[in-house]
């Protein structure tokens, strides 16, 4: 976004400032000082957590307490105990935050995050956060991490990836960074909504530096973000609203992989043609939660086939959305005269959904892609490198592993990318300038191959009781 469009928008924001709030409006966070936030202890073993649906108080505070909060301001927090795969302890001081956030239409919304912080000191003195954004791909928030990965949880085959990405979670944890998860997706499970995940996500980072038992330094925390796949998509979309929505926070870099980072070019890229095509749908229904609009153009132009297969998708966790309808003809579900993805009543909200819009984002950027992804389309990627490189001030490193497709990307670039948000935790300066490389794997960077077993190590011993 240029200085002449930031000057543009903040002179609206102040025209609207005493009525409607813009929802590109900067909101300032809560920077006075807060009346103390009693923190629950956790539940006693073997109680098990209840599922957010029968959690109201935490999950869906008094609305009136919401409104009156400032973005990031917490409204209730507890302890909680965390487990790998539901059962496995994870030895570590863990907390879940709920707190207020903001939607697409500027109004006031509850959220949730858990905070982890590990009991190794921090390496460089002052300990740095990543916010790490999961691929919940779900339309649920039974399926929400901040559920999904406290022990004693219910077990759920439909929701496999929170516990397998977990592990990158734990590779930070033991280099003795704290570690914020927002349940990115907001209180109506709004799956694949980047800009309503990217403000959760920024006030979430908010909530734990002012989260007085994590012990960070405030605003002064180093910051970085990570996501990959349907966990990209907030992140991504936070990097680019920071400089609006959040520049007090000291982000210093957002690494991103198998990133969807144009919503028509992914539909075009799977309608029919994919083994993924059923999670992009669901993205298209998830979308609908967030904008009633689109809502309204499904209702009125889903065929009988689509409607039905919409209500099989519903409050439905990951692995449906992905395994449930494989090679679907997205358009076809459609009895619009033409390409609904084109229709006149979509675009202004698929522009919105679309990266590169609003500028290039004012941190170092970390991009790793697989040209054979087979559910998010190279060329969209590129495209986007090619705009964020556009301006001069740019910092973009971008990779693209040539022996990958999407779920193999995902394991290879695991620690360069872990490698790379550490660097930028521990002070090291990003490097300048925009950067492209091919290569046939992630796993052949310099000690990246290292760090995996690494990492895959200490998520073994914490197994066994021992403290990360």
């Amino acid at each position: 976004m240029t200085a002449g469009t930031r000057a543009t928008i903040a002179q609206a924001c102040l025209a609207v400032a005493a009525g409607l709030t813009m929802s590109l409006c900067p909101i300032a966070p809560n920077t006075a000082a807060a009346e103390p936030v009693t923190v629950d202890p956790a539940l006693p073993f073997p109680l098990p957590p209840a599922p957010p649906y029968l959690d109201p108080v935490f999950y869906q505070p008094d609305s009136s307490k919401v409104a009156a909060a400032r973005p990031g301001e917490i409204l209730a927090a507890r302890q909680v105990n965390l487990a790998n795969f539901w059962l496995i302890p994870l030895n570590v001081n863990a907390w879940q935050l709920s707190y207020r956030s903001t939607d697409t239409r500027g109004a006031a919304i509850a959220a949730v995050a858990t905070v982890i912080v590990p009991h190794r000191p921090a390496p460089s003195g002052e300990r740095g956060l990543l916010s790490f954004q999961f691929a919940e791909d779900s339309l649920s928030q039974n399926c929400a991490p901040s559920y999904t990965l406290q022990m004693g949880s219910l077990p759920n085959p439909l929701n496999p990836v929170i516990g397998a990405e977990f592990i990158e979670v734990q590779a930070m944890l033991q280099r003795g960074h704290a570690v914020v998860i927002p349940d990115h997706q907001g209180p109506n499970a709004a799956y694949a909504v980047g800009p309503l995940g990217g403000r959760i996500t920024l006030d979430g980072i908010r909530a734990a530096e002012n989260f007085e038992p994590a012990a960070l330094t405030g605003a002064a925390t180093r910051v970085t973000m990570w996501g990959y796949s349907g966990g990209a998509i907030p992140t991504a979309h936070a990097a680019e609203l920071a400089p609006e929505y959040a520049p007090e926070l000291n982000i210093v870099g957002s690494a991103t992989g198998g990133l969807m980072a144009d919503i028509r070019m992914a539909v075009d890229y799977n309608n029919g043609t994919s083994t993924f095509g059923g999670a992009v749908l669901g993205g298209l229904f998830g979308v609908a939660r967030e904008y009633p609009e689109v809502n309204r153009f499904i209702e009125q132009h889903m065929n009988p086939l689509g409607k039905a297969v919409r209500l099989v998708h519903e409050n439905q966790c990951v692995a449906l959305q992905f395994a449930g309808f494989p090679f679907i003809d997205i358009k076809g579900l459609f009895d619009y005269p033409g390409d609904p993805m084109r229709s006149p009543e979509m675009q202004p909200v698929l522009d919105e959904l679309s990266l590169g819009r609003r500028g290039t984002p004012a941190a170092p950027v970390y991009l790793y892609e697989a040209p054979l992804d087979e559910v998010m389309p190279i060329n969209a990627v590129n495209n986007l490198y090619d705009t964020y490189c556009q301006d001069p001030n740019a910092s973009v490193a971008y990779t693209r592993d040539l022996l990958s497709e999407h779920g193999v990307a995902a394991v290879s670039g695991t620690a360069s990318a872990v490698l790379w948000l550490d660097a930028r935790l521990n002070g090291v300066a990003a490097q300048p300038g925009c950067h492209q490389r091919d290569v046939p794997t992630e796993f052949l960077d310099p000690g990246a191959l290292a760090a995996f077993v690494q990492a895959i190590g200490g998520t073994l011993a914490s197994a066994l009781g021992m403290p990360v």
